[in-house]
This record gives C-alpha cells, sequence and structure tokens, in this order.
C-alpha cells in the first residue's frame, strides 16, 4: 500500500493556541491515508494536543529551544534530525522564528518550505519600551527576522491579510483560513443550560474569553471592564479558558480589584464548542492579532463579540463583532457589553461557509497543495 506523504509542523509547544488548534482542526480532517502531519516541538512540556496526534498517526519530535543569540546549537541539532528524517515538506508555524528552521531546510535542500504567518505585533512607542523592556526586545529580534523568513522558505501561508503583510511584506501569499467545524458551535439553549449547571451559573450573565495568558491578550483590561460590568450587573461572571506564564499575576490582579471570586479559571479545554454555549458575550480586548481562531469558533456560535480595532475587520464574517479602542475607557467598553445583555443569538454556519471556515472544504484544499508540490517534486 502507497505511503501517505508526511508533513513536518513546526510549533514550540502543542497547547490549544491559535496556530496549534487551526492546523488540529486541518489535521483531524485530512485523508491521512493520503497525508499524514508530523510535529516538531521546541519544550519538553507534553502539550494538549499530544496524546490526539499520537491517536491519529502522527509523530512528535522535540528539539532544543531556539537562542536567537546563539542559534548554532539549533542548527546542529535540527541538521542532524533532517539527516535521519528526510522530509520533504516542512511547514513552520513560529512566525519570525521560522526563519532558523527553514535556514536549515534550504541547506538540507528541502524541496518544500512553507512559512505560515499567525499574527502581528506591537508597535513600539518610548513608553511601551520603558514599561516593557523585555517584550521590546522579543519584538525587535521579529523585526530582524522578518525579512529573512520569506528569503528561506519556498511558499508563504497566512491566516488574513493583516498578519502577511506584516511578516511578507508586498511578497506575495497564500491565505490559508482559520476553519473550524462549524456545525458543532451552533448555539442550543438546552445545552446552554446544562453546561451551566456544573459551574452553578443559573442566571448569571457570563462574560467569556480564551487566550493564551500572556501580554498580547490584555488580560488587565480585561478585568478592569469586567469589573465595570459587575458595578452595572451584580449576577455577572467572568470565564476565562486559557493557560500561560501570566496566570498568577492575572489572579493576583483580581484579588486587589475585588472580582477573584467571580471569575471562573478553567485552564486549558477541549470542550470549547460547549463551553461558548453557556457564555452570553465575548470579550477579545487583545493588544495585536493576526486572525485567531477564536474569533471564527465565537461567531460559529453566534455569540456577540467585543473586540480591540487593533484586530483586522477581516475577521468579522458576520455582523455580532463590534469593534472598540483600547483608548477607550474601561467604562465604555462595560457599558456597551452591559447593553447587549437582550442580544439573540443567530446561527451563522451558512455566512461562515460562504466565506471559506469550514474546514471540511478547506482541507480538502490544503490536502491537495501538499500532495500536488509532494508530486511536482518527486518527478
Amino acid at each position: 500500500m502507497k505511503q501517505p506523504v508526511r508533513v513536518l509542523h513546526i510549533f514550540t509547544i502543542l497547547n490549544r493556541g491559535g496556530a496549534e488548534s487551526m492546523v488540529m482542526n486541518y489535521y483531524r480532517n485530512m485523508d491521512r491515508d493520503k497525508v499524514q502531519f508530523d510535529f516538531l516541538v521546541h519544550r519538553e512540556e507534553i502539550g494538549v494536543f499530544e496524546e490526539e496526534i499520537i491517536k491519529l498517526g502522527g509523530h512528535i519530535y522535540r528539539l532544543p529551544a531556539i537562542n536567537p543569540m546563539s542559534p548554532k546549537v539549533y542548527y546542529e541539532a535540527l541538521d542532524n534530525f533532517l539527516n535521519v528524517h528526510p522530509y520533504r515538506i516542512i511547514h513552520s508555524h513560529i512566525n519570525t522564528f521560522s526563519f532558523y528552521p527553514l535556514k536549515v531546510a534550504n541547506e538540507r535542500g528541502v524541496p518544500v518550505r512553507i512559512a505560515h504567518a499567525h499574527t502581528t505585533t506591537q508597535n513600539l512607542t518610548l513608553s511601551f519600551v520603558l514599561k516593557r523592556p523585555t517584550e521590546a526586545i522579543k519584538i525587535l529580534f521579529k523585526s530582524v527576522n522578518k525579512s529573512r523568513v520569506k528569503k528561506q522558505a519556498t511558499h508563504l501561508f497566512s491566516c488574513g491579510k493583516k498578519a502577511g503583510d506584516w511578516l511578507f511584506g508586498k511578497k506575495p501569499y497564500q491565505i490559508v483560513p482559520n476553519a473550524i467545524d462549524v456545525s458543532k458551535y451552533t448555539y442550543n439553549s438546552e445545552k446552554d443550560l446544562a453546561i451551566r449547571d456544573p459551574f452553578d451559573l443559573q442566571n448569571q450573565f457570563v462574560v467569556g474569553h480564551i487566550g493564551n495568558f500572556t501580554y498580547p491578550k490584555n488580560y488587565p483590561f480585561i478585568l478592569k471592564v469586567f469589573k465595570g460590568i459587575k458595578a452595572l450587573r451584580t449576577n455577572s461572571k467572568l470565564v476565562l479558558i486559557g493557560g500561560g506564564p501570566m496566570e498568577a499575576e492575572v489572579r493576583d490582579l483580581a484579588e486587589s480589584l475585588g472580582i477573584f471570586d467571580d471569575i471562573l479559571f478553567l485552564g486549558v479545554r477541549m470542550d470549547i464548542p460547549d463551553l461558548l454555549q453557556m457564555m452570553n458575550v465575548f470579550i477579545f480586548p487583545s493588544h495585536y492579532e493576526g486572525l485567531p481562531v477564536t474569533l471564527v469558533e465565537a461567531q460559529a456560535a453566534g455569540l456577540k463579540i467585543f473586540a480591540s480595532d487593533t484586530i483586522s475587520d477581516e475577521i468579522a464574517v458576520t455582523d455580532d463583532i463590534t469593534f472598540l479602542s483600547l483608548s477607550d475607557s474601561h467604562e465604555l467598553w462595560a457599558n456597551r457589553i452591559f447593553d447587549s445583555y437582550k442580544y439573540i443569538r443567530n446561527n451563522n454556519c451558512e455566512p461562515l461557509r460562504e466565506k471559506g471556515y469550514d474546514v471540511i472544504t478547506s482541507s480538502r484544499k490544503l490536502e491537495q497543495f501538499y500532495l500536488d508540490n509532494y508530486s511536482e517534486n518527486e518527478r
């Protein structure tokens, strides 16, 4: 029996981030007799998707973390890896850091090398540098690597226009939608009530957010807006789904704001379609994003969404997203969210499918891309 084409996807860790979730959505819907995914990661920590990947037939490999100040160790490790595992298609999802694995892959003669843009970054201002110097240094490194990524890649992919323009500039790229199985997210009022029960959320106004506990997600802003909502509507709860390095800091801030007891920290979860059912509204005031798959999911669930206008408006497939400025006060955000409590949830399956966000169709296109390009390079 003919073996499937094996594609090596490169990530930092296989937790439920936007890029990781997007690739898993495609992976689950691939014809794995034709195309099989393997994964190279740069952390010893076991990611939440790893067990599922193994069950689906994928392999997971680990290399040392990339140190941009001294990349030689990583170059040697990856070169040795590719000597043992001669992949013909490498698909990297680590944004500007994709330069490092794609450089080695290029030198090794890997014929198909894909750089995939998933996000943008913060604009550097003097006040930002002074407040967050470590984050500013990371952004400087990203800026240096930006121009180098596209020189090492044979194909450029992006989740959307804003992310693609940021990473690739004027060089042409292909948009691969952050597609999901939209039918799994359709709102059901009976399911809503059933899912609220274990969390004791009956008769509560539930504000939800999904994201890694990192700077870009702007958790201090979320907490301060929620405090304003709580002042307007006492039977309100905030549900935070995700994990990450800033979680302890966020918990401490919630304590200091006096709202800790009204927040549910649910951690990294795999039952996102269910958890979205029990929310009344979704808040997403990121400092910067690419085209977040979380907002595709929230729209599929028919949720009213309040997002920062730093996010590309191409994500607004439906009328359910309201964009607000981060320069607007927490009180303004709170009032706008409070005013939405009578919002009627829509079934958004069809508009999402029409815009290419249904993974059943999108996965066939990506599958064919791999097959076509592998075949071309076999000849």
